[in-house]
């Protein structure tokens, strides 16, 4: 009878095949728990939007002692109840707040992100005396905090008479050091100096050149510096809370925290713990469908393949 030997074709065969078997072994305990860490991530960042969803149904006595918990809805579901007296407080005084946080954050989003891709596309292309010695100080300005910088706007601001005027939100809301950073680091690696060379031998101007060759580039980087800078302004609320004092200039986060001070127990005033958990959030959804709309812009790498 004849022996059969392996050939080296079914050898090679079964070498791969063990090293395959081996490298899912192998990777599948890291995989694994990445998987698990990325579950923690999700549920602590997901908690916080859960419990205020939750609480935005109940009443104050719900929020405090409720059945179903903090995490979980009641037998009773007060959402519309609480819409409706919040919208009727103070004669609607809500929908003013949240117009004002409307205006603050588009204006000075828009500002601040039209303002950082000029900046930032000037640092990047454009060679000048000076330009390491402003960029080192503009990330100095990275690193303070913004809670130190509301004292002196105060002060300033008070000195031209713009304290509590929306000019006050406005002005300080358009300077973002951060997002000229980030506009400058994504515009030195997006923007081929290639490019705008072949636009200038081919007669285009540094505006032309700005607007049709390097602003399409820069996409992805405006539409993180707008969010980013919208929802900063939208958030902000020691800047207003020291420079406004007009309970109709407020932003919604200003006022919901005087009513804050109304609920507190201890001071007898009127509980309205269900009206603040529900402006909140009310307040929440524009930010959500401002990232679920833009997020498709967020896309990386198109000037990939451009030059040869």
């Amino acid at each position: 009878m004849a022996l059969v030997t392996d050939t080296p074709q079914r050898q090679d065969g079964r070498k791969a095949r063990g090293s395959a078997a081996r490298n899912r072994a192998r990777n599948g305990g890291p995989r694994i728990g990445s998987h698990i860490f990325l579950l923690i991530l999700v549920i602590y960042f997901i908690t916080p939007l859960w419990w205020l969803t939750v609480a935005s149904t109940k009443d104050t006595a719900g929020l405090f002692g409720g059945s179903g918990g903090p995490l979980w809805f009641d037998n009773e579901f007060h959402f519309f109840s609480n819409l409706q007296g919040l919208f009727e407080r103070q004669d609607g005084i809500y929908w003013r707040w949240l117009g004002n946080s409307f205006l603050y954050a588009i204006s000075g989003g828009v500002g601040a992100t039209i303002l950082a891709v000029l900046a930032g596309y000037g640092f990047a292309k454009y060679n000048f005396r000076g330009r390491a010695a402003f960029f080192g100080i503009l990330l100095g300005a990275v690193m303070v905090p913004l809670t130190a910088l509301v004292i002196p706007t105060f002060v300033l601001l008070s000195s031209v008479g713009l304290v509590n005027t929306i000019w006050a939100v406005i002005l300080p809301s358009l300077l973002s050091p951060f997002g000229v950073y980030l506009m400058r680091v994504f515009a030195q690696e997006a923007v081929p100096d290639e490019l705008l060379d072949a636009a200038r031998i081919d007669g285009a101007g540094e505006i032309r050149t700005f607007f049709q060759i390097a602003l399409p580039l820069l996409r992805p980087a405006i539409v993180t510096v707008l969010l980013l800078s919208v929802v900063g302004t939208w958030n902000n609320f020691f800047l207003p809370l020291a420079v406004l004092s007009d309970p109709l200039l407020l932003p919604v986060t200003v006022g919901l925290n005087g009513w804050q001070a109304l609920s507190n127990a201890g001071s007898g005033g009127e509980a309205l713990w269900n009206l603040i958990t529900t402006g909140a959030f009310i307040s929440i959804i524009p930010l959500i469908i401002a990232f679920l709309s833009l997020q498709k812009y967020w896309q990386g790498g198109l000037s990939l393949g451009s030059l040869k």
